[in-house]
């Protein structure tokens, strides 16, 4: 018990201690980081923590949970780029913790850490831990329902115990449903994946008394009456606008259109981009990726075997590979089918597919296994130390406001023409108290005429053109970087009347 519970305490320092490095260094990105930043930052203000808002207009992108963490976070570390990320840092060591504990109970010590340790040296978790973002909360969630989903489903898969005490089972149960509750209210209903394939296992294997173990009428209502706790005021304040934007817009159409120019809506292309995840998980996956082949020609081999011989036991396919297997090819079949596509939208798999390496893999090559691992962890190290620091001054909002916060009073009010982006709302409002007002090259002169403190934020090229004879007293600052959101070089000014 103590050595178990040394591993877990180590294994949880050790990945919020590697995930942190780099996450105060770098500027917010657009578009997502500063949203959910600086929704979060209103729904302190506003002691709101029910609907969200975004620059003083309502943000139905998401639901709550993520903003909730953050502004946990915010009461301990303050409003700013670190306490942002704080959470997911904190959810992605509790993911590696999870699977760690799942691999000891199907695989061992060795399987264990083999696991844990192939999901945090992944690029996409690597990327992910550091982001002020949804995406590892869902991943927590999900990860916490596929294994609980998994121990309900107890006897009709290989290395699980034959029964399960009533109590034990109870405990699975209430963890499956709640697991799946936060899911949502993490990133919405896709965080209910983990229904498929415990349904898709039970209608296979067939298995007298497996269904009832999961008693889905009132697992299914308690999800949702957690769900409404928070669902509910929120449809009521907002007229059902929160269910129109959030799940008819944000996942039916995400689902069918492209948002964002994520994707393609045109069919031929549609097609084309079918194998996205199959061909972007051996980037987002690197460098375990690089055994992907080697695990999918093993399980191949090893299920071929099974079937030419029911006896063969030792090495081969069990039920508990064909339930990874499964959870995995649900991830990648719905997001496949999904029109708009990001290379982060499987990472949910990559649990499961830990795992599944993990049980194949650590039976054998443990020198070149500890080799890539720590090289992997030797270059993320580097890169999270020495990269952000290089790079943070390419942000444009982040360096346009370090070269003008010190002229910014609480009381001004601001504008931006053509550069709309959420950086700017972020990094600005920590000093000015109103909200970004959009503007356009006709409305933005009239804009800096009216009384008071303010300024304006606008295309280096407009500025003579905007403000040709601007009084001596007014004050302006440029900066050059790197709009990632648009993938484009900008060149932006600040046009501040200090009264």
């Amino acid at each position: 018990m103590k050595s178990a519970t040394r591993n877990y305490i180590l294994l949880l320092a050790g990945c919020v201690l590697f995930h942190l490095a780099g996450t105060w260094s770098l500027p917010l990105i657009d578009r997502d980081e500063p949203r959910f930043a600086e929704a979060t930052r209103e729904m302190i203000e506003r002691s709101d923590y029910v609907v969200p808002y975004f620059n003083n207009q309502f943000r139905f992108d998401k639901p709550p949970f993520t903003y909730w963490a953050q502004a946990a976070s915010y009461r301990i570390f303050g409003e700013n780029d670190f306490a942002a990320r704080f959470p997911s840092v904190i959810a992605a060591a509790l993911v590696a913790v999870s699977i760690f504990a799942w691999g000891m109970r199907i695989g061992g010590d060795r399987v264990a850490w083999w696991a844990a340790i192939i999901f945090t040296l992944s690029l996409q978790t690597f990327i992910h831990a550091k982001a002020a973002v949804a995406d590892m909360w869902l991943v927590l969630f999900m990860t916490l329902a596929f294994w609980a989903g998994h121990e309900l489903l107890g006897s009709g898969l290989a290395d699980s115990p034959d029964r399960k005490s009533k109590i034990e089972n109870r405990k699975w149960w209430w963890i499956f449903y709640v697991s799946l509750a936060f899911a949502f209210l993490a990133k919405g209903p896709i965080g209910w994946i983990p229904l498929l394939p415990v349904g898709l296992t039970i209608l296979f294997l067939r298995e007298p008394g497996m269904a009832s173990r999961f008693a889905f009428a009132r697992g299914i209502l308690l999800m949702l009456v957690i769900v409404s706790l928070w669902a509910v005021p929120a449809l009521i304040r907002t007229h059902g606008e929160f269910f129109r934007v959030g799940i008819m817009h944000h996942v039916v159409e995400r689902s069918i259109s492209t948002m964002e120019g994520h994707g393609s809506n045109s069919l031929g292309m549609y097609l084309l981009l079918l194998p996205f995840y199959f061909v972007t998980v051996f980037l987002s996956f690197f460098p375990w990726s690089i055994k992907v082949p080697w695990l999918v020609r093993s399980l191949w081999r090893k299920r071929e075997a099974g079937i030419a011989d029911p006896g063969y036991n030792g090495k081969g396919r069990d039920q508990v590979d064909n339930y990874l297997i499964g959870g995995i090819a649900i991830v990648f079949v719905i997001f496949t089918l999904v029109k708009t596509k990001l290379p982060h939208y499987t990472l949910p798999a990559f649990p499961l597919l830990a795992l599944l390496l993990a049980r194949h893999w650590s039976r054998q090559q443990v020198t070149r296994f500890m080799g890539i691992a720590i090289a992997m962890a030797l270059i993320l190290v580097v890169t999270a130390f020495v990269m952000p620091p290089s790079i943070a001054r390419s942000f444009p909002a982040y360096a346009l406001f370090l070269e003008s916060r010190d002229s910014l009073r609480p009381e001004m009010e601001f504008g931006a023409v053509e550069y709309n982006e959420p950086s700017l709302v972020w990094y600005f409002r920590s000093r000015v108290k109103g909200f970004m007002t959009p503007l356009n090259k006709r409305n933005a002169a009239d804009f800096m005429s009216k009384e008071g403190p303010r300024f304006v934020i606008l295309p280096t090229t407009l500025t003579e053109t905007l403000f040709p004879n601007r009084p001596q007293t007014w004050k302006t600052f440029s900066t050059q970087g790197f709009n990632l959101a648009r993938g484009k070089r900008v060149d932006l000014t600040l046009v501040l009347k200090p009264e």
